[in-house]
C-alpha cells in the first residue's frame, strides 16, 4: 500500500496495522517533549508487536530494547495511554542509551484491535493530511482535517499529531541546482515538486520520485492544495519565470519562498515589485539571496544552502543569517 507519508510514519503504521491484524496486541509509542540531547524529536512514533518485534523510532538507542522487553512482560500500563519519562540525568542517560543528559517524554497507547489505525489509513486515502487527536485520560481518538501548519502539538489533556504528505518542497526552473536540491529534500521526506514549462529545459532523465510539471509557474503556484506545508523556490534565472512565480508565492500561505540571484538581482526584483506595488510585508517574505551564507559556489553546495535555510524556517529558527530582501 503506497501512503502520502514520511516513510517512516508510513513504516510504523503498516507494521501496526498487520500485527494488529494477526491478533497481537501493539504498543503505539509517541514522543511526546524532549530535553537536552534527545536524538528523536517530539511525534516521532514506534510500534511495538507482541513478540516485541518493533517498527520506527523514539530514541535510535536502547529505549526501544527497554520499552520491548516491558510490553512483552505486559508492564506498560493499562487501557488508557501512559505517560512515560526516560533519561533525567547522565547515569539514566547512560543507561538507557540517550546521549548524556537527554530525556525524553512519552505517550503510549495499548490497541487490541485493528480499528484505530485501519481507520486512519482510510482517511488518508480520502485526504491530503489528517489530525489525530488522542484524549490523555480516556485514550479517546478523534480524526479530523486539520487547518493549519501545526504537525505536532500537546497540552495537558490531548496530543495532536498530523499525518498526510510529506512537507513540499517546489522548484521553479530545471537545471543541476534543482536535481541537487530535489535529491537531497527527499532524504528529508519532502515532496518535490520540478516546474519548468520552457521546452529547452524538458528533462530526458527525470529523477525517480519527483514530480515534473510543465505548467506556468504560477498556474502550479495557484494548484496548491498543501500551501501552508509547501516551500518555493525560484531558480530559472529568467525573470519572466522568476517573478511569475515570486509573484503568486507571496499571495500564498507557502511557509517558506526563496530566489536564487545575487544581492544585486535581489535589490533590483525588489525595486521592480515596489513599482507594481508590492508591499514591503509581501516583498519581505522572500528569501533573497535564498540559503544561509555558507561560501557556497558548485551546485551541491548551493542546494545544501537553500535547503538548510528552508529547514531553519520550517523549525522556527530565526539568526541572523537569515537573509531577506526588504523594501526600502
Amino acid at each position: 500500500m503506497s501512503l502520502p507519508l514520511p516513510a517512516e510514519d508510513a513504516q510504523v503504521l503498516q507494521a501496526a496495522a498487520a500485527w494488529l491484524a494477526r491478533g497481537q496486541r501493539v504498543a503505539l509509542v509517541t514522543v511526546l517533549k524532549t530535553w537536552g540531547s534527545s536524538p528523536r524529536p517530539p511525534g516521532s512514533l514506534l510500534a511495538i508487536g507482541a513478540d516485541g518485534e518493533i517498527a520506527g523510532s523514539v530514541s535510535g538507542g536502547c529505549v526501544e530494547e527497554t520499552l520491548a522487553a516491558r510490553h512483552r512482560a505486559g508492564e506498560l500500563g493499562a487501557d488508557t495511554p501512559a505517560l512515560v519519562d526516560f533519561g533525567v540525568n547522565s547515569g539514566e542517560a547512560a543507561r538507557f542509551g540517550l546521549p548524556c543528559g537527554g530525556r525524553l517524554e512519552l505517550l503510549i497507547e495499548l490497541l487490541d484491535s485493528p480499528a484505530p489505525v485501519t481507520a486512519l489509513l482510510a482517511a488518508l486515502e480520502q485526504h491530503p493530511l489528517i489530525a489525530r487527536r488522542v484524549c490523555i485520560s480516556t485514550g479517546a481518538v478523534n480524526l479530523y482535517p486539520p487547518d493549519g501548519a501545526v504537525e505536532f502539538s500537546v497540552s495537558d489533556s490531548d496530543v495532536v499529531k498530523v499525518f498526510g504528505p510529506a512537507w513540499h518542497l517546489l522548484l521553479i526552473g530545471n537545471g543541476q541546482i534543482a536535481r541537487q536540491l530535489a535529491a537531497m529534500a527527499m532524504q528529508l521526506d519532502y515532496r518535490v515538486t520540478i516546474c519548468d514549462p520552457r521546452e529547452a529545459f524538458i528533462d530526458s532523465a527525470p529523477l525517480h520520485g519527483v514530480c515534473h510539471s510543465r505548467r506556468m509557474p504560477d498556474d502550479e503556484i495557484a494548484a496548491l492544495h498543501d500551501a501552508p506545508r509547501t516551500a518555493i523556490v525560484t531558480l530559472a534565472h529568467d525573470p519572466k519565470q522568476d517573478d511569475l512565480a515570486l509573484t503568486a508565492a507571496v499571495a500564498s500561505q507557502a511557509f517558506y519562498i526563496g530566489a536564487l540571484g545575487s544581492a544585486r538581482s535581489a535589490a533590483a526584483r525588489c525595486r521592480r515589485f515596489v513599482e507594481l506595488g508590492y508591499s514591503a510585508e509581501q516583498i519581505a517574505r522572500i528569501q533573497a539571496p535564498a540559503g544561509i551564507p555558507i561560501g557556497s559556489k558548485r551546485p551541491g553546495e548551493i542546494a545544501l544552502s537553500i535547503l538548510a535555510g528552508i529547514t531553519a524556517v520550517r523549525n522556527g529558527v530565526h539568526s541572523s543569517v537569515d537573509r531577506k530582501v526588504r523594501a526600502a
